[in-house]
This record gives C-alpha cells, sequence and structure tokens, in this order.
C-alpha cells in the first residue's frame, strides 16, 4: 500500500522527510485563551517544559503559537505575540534538537521568531493576512505551511458554505503556492494543509479527511491538523449533553481516530497536543502502510519459518524510528 510521495526538505542545519514515515508536529499554544488547554502553556517556564517532553516524546517539530485562532477570536497585536513566543523560542532553540515552527500570520512575528532560533513558519492564513511572510520565508530559506481559512477566525464559523469542497480548497491552495513561489519561495519548502476547523462544519471537516488523496494534485507534502477540534467533539457528544471539554480522554480518542484516517488517505504530517499517543497511532499506520502484499502469498512449508523470521527483522528495523524521528537529522 503505497499512498504517500516521499518528500525531502533539507535547510539550515536540518534533513526531514516526509512520506518515509508519518511526521508528528507538536503543539504548544504560548496564550491565555486556547481553546485546548484553557492558558496552560501561557506561562514561558511551562511553554518550555512542554515542549522539551513533546521533543522528547517523539515530536518530529515543536509548533509554538502566541495568538489564538479559536472560532470567533481577535488578533493580538504583534508586540504582544512577540512577547509571548519570542522568549520560549529562544530557550526551546538550546533545548531540542528538533526544528521549532512559529505558528503566525504576521511577518514581523515571524522574523523575530526565526532569529531567536525557529526554523520553520505555519501560516495559517496562506499569505492573505501578510504577504510579507512569503518573502521572509525566502529570504531565510526556510520551509512555509500554507493552510486554508474561510475568512478570518471571527468570522469563519459563521454558516461556511462552498460551491465545491474540496475543488475550492485546492483552487484556494494552489493560488497560495503560486503567490509564494512569486515571491521567490522554493516549491521544495512548501507544505500544505487544508485546514481542518477553519470555516468547516462538521461534515465538511469529515469528507476533507475522507477525500486527502484529491490533496495530491498539488504535489506537495500535507499537514493535517485535527488534534481536539470541535468537530471531534460534537461528534462524540451525547444529544442535549454539554460541551466535552478538549483535553478529556473522550476527545484524545476521537482524536487519535481522526489521525488514523488521515494517515490512511496519504496525510503526511499530523499536528498534535499529545505526542505520547500519537506515536502509538503512527507506528501502527505507517507499518500497515508499509506493508508489502507479497507477504501474504503462500509459500512452502520450510520457506515459511525462514520467511517469517524473514518478516520479524523488518519489522524490527520498521519501529527503529530514527532518534530524533520523522526522518530528521540535525547536521
Amino acid at each position: 500500500m503505497d499512498l504517500r510521495k516521499t518528500y525531502r526538505f533539507v535547510w539550515r542545519d536540518y534533513t526531514l522527510e516526509l512520506g518515509r514515515q508519518t511526521c508528528i508536529m507538536g503543539v504548544v499554544n504560548v496564550t491565555p485563551d486556547s481553546f485546548s488547554d484553557g492558558g496552560r502553556f501561557y506561562d514561558h517556564h511551562a511553554a518550555v517544559a512542554q515542549g522539551e517532553k513533546l521533543a522528547a516524546e517523539g515530536a518530529a517539530v515543536i509548533d509554538i503559537g502566541g495568538e489564538s485562532t479559536r472560532p470567533f477570536s481577535d488578533p493580538v497585536p504583534i508586540e504582544e505575540e512577540i512577547r509571548r513566543v519570542v522568549p520560549v523560542i529562544e530557550k526551546l532553540a538550546q533545548r531540542v534538537a528538533v526544528p521549532i515552527s512559529i505558528d503566525t500570520t504576521k511577518a514581523e512575528v515571524a522574523r523575530r521568531a526565526l532569529e531567536a532560533g525557529a526554523a520553520i513558519i505555519n501560516d495559517v492564513s496562506a499569505l492573505r493576512f501578510d504577504p510579507g511572510i512569503a518573502e521572509l520565508a525566502a529570504e531565510f530559506d526556510t520551509p512555509l505551511i500554507l493552510m486554508h481559512m474561510l475568512a478570518e477566525p471571527k468570522s469563519m464559523q459563521i454558516r461556511p458554505r462552498y460551491e465545491n469542497l474540496i475543488e475550492d480548497i485546492l483552487t484556494f491552495l494552489e493560488a497560495a503556492v503560486e503567490r509564494a513561489e512569486n515571491q521567490g519561495v522554493a516549491r521544495a519548502k512548501i507544505i500544505v494543509d487544508p485546514g481542518i476547523g477553519f470555516g468547516k462544519t462538521v461534515a465538511h471537516n469529515l469528507l476533507l479527511i475522507k477525500h486527502l488523496q484529491a490533496f495530491t494534485r498539488l504535489d506537495l507534502p500535507i499537514l493535517i491538523g485535527a488534534s481536539r477540534k470541535a468537530f471531534i467533539r460534537k461528534i462524540l457528544k451525547n444529544k442535549d449533553a454539554k460541551d466535552i471539554p478538549p483535553d478529556s480522554p473522550i476527545v484524545e480518542n476521537g482524536t487519535q481516530a481522526a489521525v488514523a484516517a488521515a494517515i490512511l488517505n496519504g496525510a503526511h504530517m499530523v499536528r498534535v497536543h499529545d505526542v505520547a499517543n500519537t506515536i502509538a497511532t503512527v507506528k501502527i499506520l505507517d507499518a500497515l502502510l508499509d506493508v508489502q502484499e507479497s507477504e501474504g502469498m503462500g509459500q512452502r512449508a520450510e520457506d515459511r519459518g525462514q520467511r517469517s523470521e524473514g518478516r520479524g527483522q523488518r519489522a524490527d528495523d520498521r519501529s527503529q524510528f530514527p532518534e530524533i524521528g520523522c526522518g530528521v537529522v540535525k547536521r
């Protein structure tokens, strides 16, 4: 079963392979109003400790954000966003070997983050809010993640509609990639994200995951961020019951189901809050994608023991993820 093309990113001190294994991006929200954790990591020391924990658990990338983009949220002033994220990135960059991404829509925030030690830009606006991010990514020759969002966080969940969900988002991302390339960003440095939860109904989110293979048309690595999103909580909650807390165990189970479905449908990277649980999901799904159909073919009895032993060795080899994970090598 081979659904994923492999992409290799080489920049600064890093080499990152996307597709050979599923990469895990661990999330640290340095905000007082995060939908997912209620501000648990707003304190700089707590944020750095969480980043170290996620890296130790196997995250290939640590994503640091200082502005909540939950539905109906307001933007954060540039200086406040810088105050939140830069000290965390400065300390974390000295303590982890994996690349740090800055989750921002503002070029000035991204610049300060890159200067502090970040190595990837994750722009949920796909250059719409601040086109200067593309020039910055080109200047620093750093990977750039472009995500689909309908309108802006303040209004994106007000009756979201599409003429053709998949085609509309594909067209949006194609245009975003073209804008980035026109500003000097190498196509080989771009990752796309269909934007689960950003201007989508429950059905929209499910259809995006179900038809994720359609996004191979872009010939770019695909990131999916379904972790703890409202569509999972809405599906799982009982009728007339109160909303389920995003960090509850049942929502984590739902997250892992969404992660598994995304991987089976071609996701190269998954963005999650609980890396330890996701490692187990990723190992099983990657093994499923990697298994060869010939392993199930009949053979003579005397060959079966030998072939079985060989398969055990292959499985052992496959479970030995690189020390940093996902093919990430800090040179």
